[in-house]
C-alpha cells in the first residue's frame, strides 16, 4: 500500500513539472514571423510561436527596438494573438531579442 502511494505522488511530480514547464526552443541568429503565444509584463517577456512550430522565449532588454510601422511602440501594447517579426541574436541557450516588429 505504502509503495503503491510513493509511485502515485512521483508520478504527480512529474507529471506536473512537465506540465509547467514551457517548452521552448533555441534557434540561430535571424528574424523570424510568429504569433504572440504569451505575454509576461512583469517580467517584460513573451513567447512567440514561429511559423515553423518553434516556440521562442524573448526577455526584452532596454536595448530591443518595439515597433509598429516603424514607430516605438511600448510593452503594453502587445497582446496575444499578435503577428509579429522577430530578429534575434543566439548566445549560449539564450535568444536575445534585437528588434521585435508588430504586423498588425
Amino acid at each position: 500500500m505504502k509503495a503503491k502511494i510513493v509511485n502515485t505522488l512521483l508520478f504527480s511530480t512529474i507529471l506536473l513539472f512537465f506540465a509547467c514547464g514551457e517548452g521552448t526552443d533555441v534557434v540561430e541568429s535571424g528574424t523570424y514571423e510568429g504569433t504572440i503565444k504569451e505575454v509576461e509584463p512583469s517580467k517584460t517577456e513573451i513567447y512567440v510561436e514561429t511559423d515553423d512550430d518553434k516556440t521562442l522565449e524573448l526577455y526584452f532588454n532596454d536595448s530591443t527596438e518595439l515597433t509598429r510601422n516603424g514607430t516605438t511602440v511600448d510593452f503594453s501594447e502587445l497582446q496575444e494573438g499578435m503577428r509579429v517579426e522577430v530578429e534575434v541574436e543566439k548566445q549560449g541557450k539564450r535568444l536575445n531579442p534585437l528588434a521585435v516588429r508588430l504586423l498588425e
